[in-house]
């Protein structure tokens, strides 16, 4: 008998990264359930996306009301659930960043930075960092380092280029006359949770300012109280000219928003962006209840707290041990790097432990847990953890 599972083998294929598991029919919290009711803490939420769990009250219910009132409503017209998210984001960014349009994903958010950079400053030049991920449309994998995930779909957009982290120098090699953006990433989630140095943003931003380029920060992982700030660049000090945003942004609804500045906004122009789903009714509802249930639930300051705790713990157990090279994060985005490739040690979390993780790259364990995770279910990740490494 073919079995669900099955159907989606055979019609994604290669799409799909299958996990040894019976299909997903239900989460709750921090924890997901399959067909055949084995329970798993689910500490990946949906790559970052759930920061609320699964199935949160507030968040179901803004959804389900909306659904009853209105689904699909065009840009041309207002819309109260688009205009009462717009107001409630603009409340929690940062003023310089008064301008937003919506879509529907992190890399569209991306997509469209990179057209406003080169609409607002007459230039084509990208500048990435090594080891950045943006995402996998064309835009958004022009400017993502990795040359594995880049070189098959070339030629992409001309023009991106990728200086060393960390390194003021080897940027103002490539920042020249000709550069449109500089986009950065506070922490390179995709890479192995890759804290990037403050000085060193501050710099990046400092050239920018200095040579006539844009500043886009990528908060699509980081954002929304992930790192325990609303936005990761406000604990560094940064103010960017752009921000892409997604993610946690609806809770685990798709939603995406490019916020830009009043100078960035005078030199666009009726059509320089759009989305049919942009914006959109249902995905505004979902926006605006996670946003008011993390102001609510204080949940950027408890990711702050109970990360550092949580930090805290898995070094105390798994700091000295042979496989285990670093432990490092921010509020609840943590890496474990390893030694060697993580795959049989994520394999084995989900098989022997029903704890489901995430790859980053490809020798560190990444961690992005609901923003309300429960402490004893944090420490029941640190068990898990400790006796799967060696």
């Amino acid at each position: 008998m073919t079995t669900l599972a099955t159907v989606e083998q055979q019609v994604l294929g290669r799409w799909m990264l299958q996990r040894d598991t019976a299909p997903i029919v239900r989460g709750r919290g921090s924890w997901l359930w399959d067909s055949e009711d084995r329970r798993y803490l689910d500490l990946t939420s949906g790559y970052g996306t759930a920061c609320l769990g699964h199935a949160h009250p507030a968040l179901t219910r803004a959804i389900s009301d909306q659904a009853a009132e209105l689904i699909a409503c065009p840009t041309f017209l207002a819309s109260e659930s688009r205009s009462l998210f717009l107001r409630t984001l603009t409340e929690i960014l940062p003023d310089r960043l008064s301008r937003a349009v919506l879509v529907n994903s992190g890399t569209e958010a991306v997509e469209a930075g990179l057209k406003l950079a080169r609409v607002a400053t007459g230039r084509q030049g990208l500048v990435g960092l090594r080891g950045s991920f943006h995402g996998r449309t064309s835009g958004a994998l022009a400017i993502t380092w990795n040359p594995k995930t880049r070189r098959p779909f070339e030629p992409l957009l001309p023009g991106a280029v990728f200086p060393a982290n960390n390194s003021l120098s080897a940027l103002e090699e490539v920042i020249d006359d000709n550069t449109a953006v500089v986009v950065v990433e506070i922490i390179q989630g995709e890479s192995g949770v890759n804290i990037l140095d403050g000085d060193f943003l501050r710099g990046v931003e400092q050239l920018c300012r200095q040579r006539g380029a844009l500043l886009m920060v990528d908060e699509i992982q980081t954002g929304c109280g992930r790192t325990g700030a609303w936005f990761a660049h406000t604990a560094v000090g940064l103010q960017p000219d752009l921000l892409a945003l997604a993610k946690g942004l609806g809770g685990g609804f798709p939603i995406g928003a490019l916020a830009y500045t009043e100078n960035v906004g005078e030199a666009l122009f009726p059509g320089a962006h759009g989305s049919t789903f942009g914006g959109g009714a249902l995905a505004c509802a979902a926006g605006r209840a996670t946003l008011e249930t993390l102001q609510a639930e204080a949940l950027p300051s408890r990711a702050e707290d109970l990360g550092a705790r949580l930090l805290g713990r898995l070094r105390q157990e798994l700091e000295g041990r042979r496989i285990v090279r670093e432990i490092r994060g921010r509020g609840l985005m943590i890496g474990v790097e390893l030694r060697e490739r993580v795959g049989r040690y994520v394999a084995a979390l989900t098989r022997e432990h029903q704890v489901l993780v995430l790859p980053a790259g490809q020798n560190v364990i990444r961690l992005l847990p609901p923003l309300n995770l429960e402490e004893d279910e944090a420490e029941l990740a640190v068990r898990a953890l400790a006796e799967v490494l060696p």
